[in-house]
């Protein structure tokens, strides 16, 4: 049988933090920013845990069984 590929693009996206949860980018954070405040815009810069419906996807993309 050949081995899993971890999927390229979720490797660039996602990290896994060493308590075993996920990091990822905010959502809506890279254009239409001038409408958005100030506060928002420095709040969406930093890593966001993956919600708990998509930690399972993400996990698969990663390469990981289950």
């Amino acid at each position: 049988m050949p081995k899993m590929k971890s999927h390229s693009g979720a490797k660039k996206r996602f990290k896994k933090t060493s308590t075993g949860k996920l990091r990822g980018r905010h959502a809506y954070s890279s254009h239409i920013l001038e409408k958005k405040s100030p506060k928002r815009k420095r709040q969406m810069a930093r890593p966001v845990a993956i919600a708990p419906a998509d930690t399972s996807r993400v996990n698969k993309l990663l390469g990981k069984k289950k």
